[in-house]
């Protein structure tokens, strides 16, 4: 078994089986999802250095990608969720000249691409083709018990990725394009496929987790799927565990969402005061994540 397997099997199997001894479902699909997304997340930020901000463009570009299939063609939901992931990697193609840029400049123009995608999408000349502002409606295939078993395996999916990457060459590639680009490529590394490679990875993890989100819900609107809400809670999630890492994004996830629930649904105000407590405690004392915590006593984590 590779190196972090054996932790992906069991988050896996755990939300696997939560389900029957747990009754708060859309808690525990919500956690996946973010959890998928905060891999996503990582695949790009931890291994190659590119924070984007407007990560929630692919996810809102699945949840569309899959729903349009499944209304206009009459595909059944699960292949129609490849079709999702198959629309963000599209958009990730067109938005590839965005990774010329660097730090600020990438994270900012990657938020206004999000913008400009979902400005398409909520177009009301458009509502022929995607529902324009009005929203969608999945009505006819919901299914709460097959959309959640299909995102434990989207969850596996995305937990296997980073499987591969942190025991692979082209993870090692990732991260000495990230550390340092100009001797990578001397080093004989393709820097520019490698990280577009990493970029529609990640595009398309987010269209699956959009995807099945878009199933298990079945009623969104253009502005749910395209908050940027999304990001900035897979980013803080990644970011709070430890990037480049298989455990971080899962500490992480684990953690601040499972704070959300006790406190930020009924009480907003209070969540908003412990969450900015908790980033700045961790960039202050923690700048690589709970993960460098765990490290500092000798505990290993993959």
């Amino acid at each position: 078994m590779p190196r972090g397997g054996w932790y992906s099997v069991g988050v896996v199997l755990l939300f696997a089986l939560l389900p029957f001894v747990y009754g708060n479902h859309a808690l525990l699909f919500n956690m996946m999802m973010y959890l998928v997304l905060a891999q996503g997340i990582n695949v790009l930020f931890g291994f190659t250095g590119y924070l984007p901000f407007g990560y929630v463009g692919f996810f809102g570009a699945g949840a569309y990608g899959a729903s349009l299939a499944i209304l206009l063609v009459h595909l059944p939901p699960v292949p129609a969720l490849f079709v999702g992931a198959a629309v963000s990697v599209l958009v990730a193609l067109l938005l590839a000249p965005l990774l010329r840029l660097s730090g600020a400049y990438f994270a900012i123009a990657s938020l206004a691409a999000s913008e400009v995608v979902y400005y398409i999408v909520s177009n009301p000349h458009l509502v022929s083709l995607t529902q324009g502002p009005y929203g969608i409606s999945l009505a006819q295939v919901y299914n709460s018990g097959a959309s959640y078993a299909t995102m434990v395996v989207v969850l596996a999916m995305a937990l296997a990725v980073v499987v591969y990457l942190r025991n692979s060459h082209m993870g090692l590639a990732l991260q000495a394009i990230r550390e340092e680009p100009i001797s990578a490529g001397f080093a004989g590394i393709n820097v520019v496929r490698e990280r577009i490679r990493a970029w529609l990875l990640s595009a398309a993890l987010a269209g699956l987790a959009g995807g099945t989100y878009a199933w298990h819900v079945s009623v969104f609107y253009p502005k749910s799927v395209f908050d940027l809400n999304i990001s900035v809670f897979a980013i803080v999630f990644t970011l709070f565990g430890g990037v480049a890492t298989l455990v971080g994004p899962i500490m992480g996830t684990l953690l601040l969402y499972g704070l959300y629930n006790w406190i930020g649904i009924s009480q907003p105000e209070y969540f908003q005061l412990v969450f900015g407590i908790v980033i700045v405690l961790l960039v202050l004392f923690l700048p690589n994540g709970l993960v460098s915590l765990l490290r500092r006593v000798k505990i290993h984590v993959p």
